[in-house]
């Protein structure tokens, strides 16, 4: 099983308003996951939460990080303790990426395994989506701190690169 979470609570300061709150990316996301494989989904909110559920799809699972503030961890703890503890793999991706194909999460979900690490690759440069085996959950918690996320537990273990650049960029959208 494949738990696929969506990391959607920052404030977006750059943007100028949360990105979860930008035109369709919330429901986008979703819908990518949906549409690449993922058994499940589950959205991570934070800033303007009651304004960013009034978006998601109907029967969207949703989780708020209270703490959101301290950054991209808080918001990757928040997930991790939603996923499905039945899941094989968390799937984990951004809401501001928004020319993500369900191509790119179904070729980083073929690597699914409790014990998998693996990460879309855009021209060699790792990107999201993540995807994090459930044995490797604990080791992320503990290492997850501020706007890092889980960048240096990936970058201290062996992590699958999975190129992606001939499906989409990976770029994540800052500004306007």
């Amino acid at each position: 099983m494949l738990h696929g979470i969506v990391l959607a609570a920052g404030a977006g300061r750059r943007m100028g308003t949360p990105k979860a709150l930008v035109e369709d990316w919330l429901a986008r996301a979703v819908r990518l996951l949906d549409a690449g494989g993922c058994d499940r989904v589950t959205v991570v909110l934070g800033a303007r939460a009651e304004d960013a559920v009034a978006l998601l799809p109907p029967g969207t699972a949703h989780v708020v990080a209270a703490d959101w503030a301290s950054g991209m961890s808080a918001s990757l703890r928040a997930g991790l303790a939603a996923a499905d503890p039945a899941a094989d793999a968390a799937l984990v991706t951004l809401v501001d990426l928004p020319d993500l194909v369900p191509e790119v999460v179904r070729r980083v979900a073929a690597h699914a395994a409790p014990d998998a690490l693996a990460r879309a690759a855009y021209d060699g440069v790792p990107g999201h989506p993540v995807l994090l085996g459930r044995d490797h959950w604990p080791g992320v918690l503990a290492e997850t701190g501020g706007d890092r996320g889980a960048k240096g537990y990936l970058a201290s273990h062996d992590v699958t690169p999975v190129e992606c650049g001939d499906l989409a960029t990976g770029v994540d959208v800052d500004s306007r």
